[in-house]
Parts: structure tokens; sequence; C-alpha cells
């Protein structure tokens, strides 16, 4: 009974996300005709759009050294293995909220496939958590030399401020969790708690491995933002560098929020909210180039699809 009740929240959960994302888009291209989205669209984008493929490969070759460097317990499982079930993250991303759904169905089937889940778990939660202070260090590095040229409201600095201060703090949780005592009560109920905690703590013993994961962090969102720079160029804008990471860093932050299907239609909104309400871009030259960005996220999903299939088949990489 309890277990239908929870499916059936779930379900009107992610009922709602759907709606959410679906009237975003609604609302959005009724403001925005979308003929007019797409009058900004030609060949000339083609380099553009190539190089951003390149980068959204290169995000996920550097996820999955990130993991596999990160995974410091349990047997040596070969580089093809974690870029495959880093593949069907992001097929998972799109279709459950925040963008952290993939990372959740990721380790989970990896830890059950190679019989360690906690580490997995530990480690995919790490490597997340480190990716989101790499864009908090480049966002406040930027908002100096984006508040010298262009308004960013306060509102925004408060909460991307609170938001690096929850993850800081996060993982140092996360680093001193064998520190942290935990009622008997929860115990009882969670039992894989302990082992989590175990997973979580040991990584005070890899420092090395902890400092290299920082910098794969680093790397990704530097790419992440050449995606975004790539996008803009591509319909033809040139936007200055430090309003791009401050816009782009503030845009991710509020999509994760989970209202909607990985970010679909709020995106959008903050986009335009973003780069025309403050610096006057045309709305549909902002919605042209934001729509742009989900060329490479589906690559990314189509490669998780493909990962889905070879496993259902039987050949998705192995521990050799």
């Amino acid at each position: 009974m309890a277990t239908d009740k929870t499916a059936s929240k779930l379900f009107a959960k992610r009922i709602f996300q759907l709606i959410v994302s679906v009237g975003g888009f609604a609302y959005i291209f009724y403001k925005v005709p979308f003929s007019s989205v797409v009058d900004n669209w030609s060949l000339s984008m083609t380099p553009w759009i190539l190089l951003m493929l390149v980068a959204a490969n290169l995000i996920m070759l550097i996820q999955a050294n990130r993991w596999k460097g990160l995974s410091v317990q349990g047997p040596e499982i070969p580089f093809k293995t974690y870029y495959a079930y880093t593949a069907m993250g992001y097929f998972f991303n799109n279709l459950l909220p925040t963008g952290f759904g993939g990372d959740a169905v990721k380790s989970l089937a990896f830890g059950k496939k190679f019989n360690q889940t906690s580490q997995s778990i530990s480690a995919v939660l790490l490597s997340r958590i480190q990716g989101l202070l790499a864009m908090f260090l480049c966002f406040f590095i930027a908002l100096p030399f984006a508040l010298s040229k262009t308004e960013v409201p306060f509102a925004y600095t408060m909460t991307m401020t609170i938001a690096m201060l929850v993850c800081m703090v996060f993982v140092v949780l996360c680093l001193f969790s064998d520190k942290v005592p935990v009622p008997d009560v929860i115990l009882n109920k969670l039992t894989f708690i302990p082992k989590m905690q175990k997973s979580l703590s040991i990584y005070r013993q890899y420092k090395k491995q902890v400092l290299l994961s920082s910098l794969d962090s680093l790397w990704l969102q530097l790419l992440t933002l050449f995606m975004a720079y790539a996008y803009f160029r591509a319909v033809g804008l040139t936007i200055d560098i430090s309003i791009l990471v401050v816009f782009t860093s503030i845009t991710i932050v509020i999509s994760m929020l989970p209202v909607s299907l990985n970010g679909i239609g709020v995106r959008e909104g903050v986009q335009v909210a973003l780069f025309t309400g403050i610096l006057g871009i045309p709305a549909p030259v902002v919605l042209s180039a934001g729509l742009l960005g989900y060329i490479p996220l589906l690559f990314q999903a189509l490669q998780g699809a493909v990962v889905l299939l070879a496993a259902k088949n039987n050949t998705l990489p192995k521990n050799n």
C-alpha cells in the first residue's frame, strides 16, 4: 500500500515537471514566434555546432576519467566501461528532473553490476559537487569584471553565494561523514548509511585523486562555458566572456531546481531574462542560440541510447 502511494506521488511529480517544461516552452514561443527564432539559423552555424559536439565528447571523456580516478576501491575496471555508464547517465538526464537523475541511474547500475554500489554512488556524488564548486569558482572570478560592464541583480548573486556555501558545507560533510553521528532510529531504517559514510570519508586518504578530480572538474566547466560561447557565436553574437560566464552559471543553477525535466523550459526563460532583460539582445536571437545547446545534449543522450541497446544485447563493456 505504501509502495503504491509512493509511486502515485512520484507519477504526479513527473506529470507536474512535464507540465512545467511543456508550459514553459509554450509560453515562451507564444511570446516569441518560433519562426522568428528559426530565422537566425543558417548553414554558417555548422563549424560552431561541430565544435560543440567535439566539446561535448571531451566532457564525457573527462567525466569518465574523473569517475575512474575516484573509484579508489574494488577491482580495476576498464575506462571504456566508465565511459559507457557515463553515456547512460546522459540518456536518463533527459528523462529525469534536475540533471542529477542520470547520475543516480548510472551510479546505481554500475554499483549493482560490479558489486560496489556505495563506492560508485560516493564517487559520482563527490565528482558532481566538485563540478559545481568549479562552476562557482569561475562565476566569482568573472563576477567583478561582469559588474564593471553590466548589471547583475543582487538576488542572482545572493542565490549563487548561498548555493556555493551549501556545496562547500556538503563536501566537508561528505569527507568527514564518518565523524557525523547518526541516530539509531535513522540507521535502523536506512541501513546503507554506514557504508556510504565509509566510502565517502575514505577520500581523506586519497588527496591526490581528489585534487586530480578537482582539476578535471575545472576543465569540464571551461568546456561547458565554451559550448555556451559557441552557440552564441553560431548565431552571430559575441558576448563578453565575463558576462557569459556569470549568466551561464546562473542559468545552470536555476535550471537544476526540480520543477521541470532536466531544466527544459526553465532554462530558456532564465536565458531570456538575463540576455534579453539585462543585455537587451532580442529574445528570438537568444532563444535561437539557447536551443542550439540541445544539439550536444542530444548527441550525448544518443550515445547513452546505444549503451542501453548494447546492454540489452549483453554487449556492454565489462570488467576484463
